[in-house]
Parts: structure tokens; C-alpha cells; sequence
């Protein structure tokens, strides 16, 4: 349980620094629609941009997170934790977690992305 609490704040954490900097790219956005991309191109060229940040997030992550299982469970000290509890790690939940990071990272981008492609340019530049 204490994992998936884990899971639920890291990605409400990658959500909301995505919602974040798509939000701050709607002028960016709203530019491209004044040289004549239609709101589909817009959605997805902001969904695209987050998926590399979304890919790198899972892929540096995985390393990292595995590392620190490996330190917190081996130098804890006080219990001897059976083997079971050390060998967790198997390559589909591995494969699993990067492509969780991507489909976040998309997720929070969508909404964003979406309400800036419906904008008017005339709103998109008043706002700046």
C-alpha cells in the first residue's frame, strides 16, 4: 500500500509539472495557430514534446529507484530482510514503470494543450 501511495504522489508530481509548463508554452501555442496549424496539430505537437520529458523521467528513474531499494534494503541494519523482499524487480513491472512516465506525461498535457488549441488568437495574445 505504501508503494502505490508512492506511485500516486510521484505521478500527481510529473502531472502538474507538466499541466505547469504546457500552460506556460499557451502563447508559444497560440502562435503556431496564427501561422495556420489546426487545433489537432496543436494537441499533438504539445503531447509529443512531453513524451521525450515523459520517456527520459522513466528511464532515469527506474535506475535510481532500484538503486535506493537496494541501499535501503541491504544497509537498514536492524532486520535481516529475506531474500523474497530483495529480488522484486522483474522486467515486465520494470517496462511497465517507463511507459507509465510517458503516458502521465501525456495525460498532463492533453487538457492544457487542448484548451489552448480551442483559444482564439486574439484571446491567446490578449492574455500576454
Amino acid at each position: 500500500m505504501f508503494t502505490d501511495l508512492l506511485a500516486v504522489v510521484a505521478a500527481l508530481g510529473v502531472f502538474n509539472t507538466v499541466l505547469l509548463t504546457t500552460r506556460e508554452r499557451r502563447w508559444d501555442l497560440g502562435m503556431l495557430k496564427t501561422i495556420g496549424m489546426t487545433p489537432r496539430q496543436i494537441t499533438v505537437l504539445a503531447a509529443a514534446s512531453v513524451t521525450a520529458i515523459g520517456a527520459a523521467g522513466g528511464l532515469l528513474g527506474i535506475p535510481v529507484g532500484v538503486v535506493a531499494h537496494w541501499l535501503i534494503v541491504d544497509n537498514v541494519g536492524v532486520v535481516a530482510f529475506p531474500e523474497s523482499i530483495k529480488d522484486v524487480w522483474r522486467l515486465p513491472q520494470l517496462a511497465g514503470l517507463a511507459v507509465a512516465g510517458v503516458v502521465i506525461a501525456v495525460l498532463g498535457a492533453l487538457a492544457p494543450a487542448r484548451s489552448a488549441a480551442r483559444l482564439t488568437i486574439g484571446e491567446v495574445l490578449h492574455t500576454e
